[in-house]
């Protein structure tokens, strides 16, 4: 809590408000973890099953403050394969905004881009449209809100 704005008097432990420390941190002020960490060009690099178990796909950012004890389990059945795709192509994308320069990184890239393309087009093909602009090749939208959605399958059919 900050001073009272409308009188300018501090904050005391009577008042509940955080008394201004003329630059130091008061022992009551809230605390974060304004931690970083630099990448390295070339970093270390998880499969995609892992990276989106760690919400990683670089072990050197792992801070495993929130991870679910069945996280291993995340990446189930064709929808899991392309969402972990998906994940990859994403954490590779964010670290090509800073690291441009970083070749091997770029040609991975494109190796996933070119597996989750194959991987969408094979679970669109059996299951219907991922995304809205799938169906733009379409006769019509319709494809689009068709039943069944892909929360609507079970293990081993459909609902």
């Amino acid at each position: 809590m900050y001073p009272d704005t409308d009188t300018n008097k501090p904050a005391t432990p009577e008042t509940g408000l955080c008394p201004d420390g003329c630059g130091t941190l008061p022992e009551c002020a809230p605390l974060a973890v304004p931690y970083v960490p630099f990448q390295q060009t070339g970093p270390k690099r998880y499969n995609q099953a892992e990276a989106l178990s760690n919400g990683t796909l670089f072990p050197g950012l792992n801070l495993p403050f929130h991870l679910k004890k069945d996280a291993p389990n995340a990446v189930t059945g064709p929808l899991g394969e392309l969402q972990a795709l998906e994940f990859v192509l994403l954490e590779l994308g964010l670290y090509l905004d800073t690291h441009q320069a970083d070749s091997e990184a770029f040609a991975l890239y494109q190796q996933y881009a070119a597996l989750e393309k194959a991987g969408r087009e094979k679970y669109e093909a059996a299951h219907g449209p991922v995304i809205k602009t799938s169906v733009a090749n379409q006769k019509d939208f319709s494809v689009w809100i068709k039943n069944p959605w892909p929360w609507d399958y079970m293990e081993g059919g459909s609902k």
